[in-house]
């Protein structure tokens, strides 16, 4: 079952899918589609079906014909299109964003996305943002001038953001910035960083907070950047230090002091944009089984009783996944908010992948516990997508706190037991 037999019950949805397939047809440059495996290119970290090197997609969109594209998405307002229009997008949710990935994937053309500047720094300066920094900051996000990385996470604060040490002084009409930040993803083609500072120490720490908008210099402006090597062999996050790093005053969005409340909005538009990724999420769990189904054949293990079992839970778990989305994104387009199906949803995909990674493995045989010869320690494409499920696990909330929510919150179970040091603080 596809995602978008549901979503093709609503005529408003059917009609925006023809529209959008036309217009591949009649926009797409000859030859775009053969330049790159342009699908891999939006699968999720993890599966067999990313890996194209950083070297491949650079040589691609410096390709004129992904220029010509380029332009022409941003002719069409499908770059952005989930902002409002009169700031460039088309104020498109996620039942129109999920037909629009769709179309895309299905004719094999690139989505021209502008990543977290798309899905969390341009909505957070539309809601906060003064109109001096919308225009400021907005346009040079759709045309790909700006690209974003994340100031958020601390050695010492994990998941709690309001306890951030990072220091900001306001000096004169420009903040000094002095502090640590960890797992800081794509920090190797950023050239902007949304930061959060404490600005003033003396009060609470939720409302002692900045947001501030960075260029990211590493090198100069006293940034430096330590990348952080994976035990996959990759390098996808770094620590990023700021010694003394000036800012412009005028870019701190929402006002001094009133971070926490714009982190909070970013956070909710990070969130909404998971839509994109379930989308995405679902096709690369199924070019991945189909991969895994092959890799069987090749070794001869189809008539293994055992091994079909395997494949057929995947293919099970994978129908579900879609089925699950589709539900999802149909309450959406209904005016429903899905809730705590959300988190049974992220419980759902996480913990299948690693138990995928489980199977892949015994499927790849003993041949799977040495890596590849070569530089950089690397690993080949099951030992990745084993390697990288455990992260599923971790990020966007553990697989413990979903169950927790899922559990008080849905079964109205009793809450977990606290710790006494917790409730004596």
């Amino acid at each position: 079952m596809r995602v978008e037999l549901g979503l093709d019950r609503d005529p408003t949805l059917a009609d925006l899918r023809s529209e959008l397939r036309n217009w591949i047809t009649d926009n797409a440059p000859p030859g775009l589609a053969d330049l790159l495996d342009w699908r891999s290119g939006v699968d999720l970290p993890g599966s067999v079906a990313s890996r194209v090197s950083e070297e491949e997609r650079a040589c691609a969109i410096r390709d004129p014909r992904y220029r010509q594209w380029e332009q022409r998405c941003l002719d069409a307002r499908l770059v952005c299109p989930a902002w409002p229009t009169e700031h460039g997008g088309r104020g498109w949710h996620a039942p129109e964003m999920t037909v629009l990935d769709e179309e895309f994937y299905r004719a094999g053309v690139p989505r021209v996305d502008r990543v977290q500047g798309e899905s969390m720094v341009g909505p957070s300066i539309i809601l906060h943002g003064t109109d001096d920094q919308r225009v400021r900051f907005l346009p040079p996000i759709r045309s790909g001038d700006h690209r974003y990385c994340q100031g958020f996470s601390e050695p010492a604060a994990g998941s709690d953001l309001a306890s951030a040490r990072t220091r900001g002084v306001v000096d004169g009409d420009e903040v000094i910035i002095t502090g640590q930040k960890v797992w800081t993803s794509r920090f190797a083609t950023a050239n902007m960083i949304f930061v959060l500072c404490r600005t003033n120490p003396q009060e609470s720490k939720h409302r002692g907070l900045s947001y501030v908008i960075v260029p990211f210099t590493p090198g100069e402006n006293g940034i430096e950047v330590r990348p952080i090597r994976q035990m996959t062999g990759a390098a996808e996050f770094a620590e990023v230090f700021f010694d003394a790093t000036r800012a412009r005053l005028a870019d701190v969005i929402g006002g001094l002091g009133r971070g926490w409340q714009v982190v909070q909005s970013t956070l909710a538009f990070e969130r909404a944009a998971a839509g994109r990724a379930s989308t995405m999420l679902i096709q690369a769990r199924r070019r991945e089984l189909r991969d895994l189904i092959d890799l069987a054949r090749r070794k001869g293990l189809t008539g293994d009783p055992l091994v079909r079992q395997d494949l057929a839970w995947a293919a099970t778990q994978v129908l579900l996944l879609s089925t699950t989305w589709s539900r999802t994104v149909a309450e959406i387009a209904a005016g429903r908010e899905p809730g705590r199906q959300q988190t049974a949803w992220k419980l759902m995909w996480s913990e299948y992948h690693l138990r995928l990674g489980e199977i892949a493995l015994r499927i790849a045989g003993p041949g799977a516990l040495a890596r590849p010869a070569g530089v950089g320690y690397p690993t080949d494409d099951w030992q990745d997508a084993y390697l990288v499920a455990h992260s599923g696990t971790v990020y966007a909330g553990t697989s413990e706190v979903h169950r927790n929510i899922i559990g008080e919150g849905v079964l109205g179970l009793p809450r977990e037991p606290r710790p006494a040091a917790a409730i004596r603080s």
